[in-house]
């Protein structure tokens, strides 16, 4: 397997206060593990480029792409709702994060690597049509599955997503469109405080109760994503990468492991590989304990180069 890491240094620069759970030393922990597990050198390194303002508005509403370049800070903060702040790097972070996954598209699909994982951040899932929340501007997988629908003219993409926190944003974006399958298990009742009940043809809620374990996390994917997904037979499977689900988290309270996180990878890898060629995109959304989040994405890339 080949497995593209595609990032940008800007992403590091984003910084919404010292206090903050979405820290710019997420992303220097997973690249330290990688490294001290000896997995850097295997993996394709890429520089994300910019999405542009165009692929943006493809996914968001145009008047609001436009509302976060004009309100983008030369100094000092904005605040865009409850702890989702702009700073002078925010937008440039923010559009490298989205083009991370447009280019990640692309080479998944010209068959340049196997897969990929984005290691980009602000994160994206909650990010709405026309609203950023839950420290989201801009929907980076959704822009990236955008994108492969009109760049590649597919017909069935599978966005998967077991971040603690329901994508709220991602399927605001996608409720209507066919063309995308829409799966995310995540602790309810917590925020965004998704109706579970919302479920409807493209759209797959796997909700868990607090405190629930690897061994429940794994039997709603067995008892339901994975027959969703053969159903729906991907053309692409794309990931929202969320590693806070993982007991140690402060942000929720699951109790998966790095173990519950090989598993999934390789059920999704399974599945890419009847489906798709083995096609995945994976973007990384949630994670906030330093530690937890380099042990988990480390199985989890690790799972993406079958290794």
């Amino acid at each position: 397997m080949t497995t593209a890491y595609i990032t940008h240094y800007q992403c590091d620069k984003h910084n919404m206060g010292a206090d903050h759970p979405e820290s710019p030393q997420r992303l220097g922990a997973i690249q330290n593990r990688l490294i001290n597990g000896q997995l850097m050198d295997f993996l394709r390194h890429i520089e994300a480029p910019i999405a542009t303002r165009e692929q943006l508005a493809a996914t968001h509403q145009a008047d609001y792409v436009d509302s976060i370049f004009a309100r983008a800070p030369e100094e000092g903060h904005v605040e865009l709702e409850a702890e989702t702040i702009m700073m002078p790097h925010t937008l440039e972070a923010s559009l490298y994060a989205a083009g991370a996954v447009v280019k990640a598209v692309d080479m998944v699909m010209t068959q340049q690597v196997d897969n990929a994982f984005c290691a980009v951040r602000p994160p994206g899932h909650h990010a709405e049509f026309e609203k950023a929340m839950g420290f989201c501007l801009f929907n980076n997988i959704a822009v990236g599955a955008r994108y492969a629908t009109t760049q590649y003219d597919l017909e069935r993409i599978a966005i998967v997503d077991f971040d603690v926190h329901h994508g709220n944003g991602t399927e605001d974006i996608f409720k209507q469109d066919q063309r995308v399958l829409y799966a995310s298990s995540y602790q309810h009742p917590f925020y965004p405080y998704s109706d579970p009940g919302a479920s409807h043809d493209n759209i797959l809620h796997m909700p868990l109760e607090a405190g629930s374990n690897g061994a429940a996390f794994r039997q709603v994917i067995l008892d339901q994503l994975i027959p969703a997904l053969d159903d729906f037979k991907p053309q692409l499977i794309m990931i929202s990468a969320g590693f806070d689900a993982h007991k140690e988290d402060p942000m929720g309270q699951l109790r998966l492991d790095e173990t519950d996180f090989t598993w999934i990878t390789e059920k999704l890898r399974d599945a890419a590989e009847r489906h798709c060629d083995g096609r995945i995109v994976s973007v990384l959304e949630g994670g906030y304990n330093i530690d937890a989040l380099g042990r988990a994405a480390f199985c989890h890339i690790r799972s993406l180069m079958s290794l």
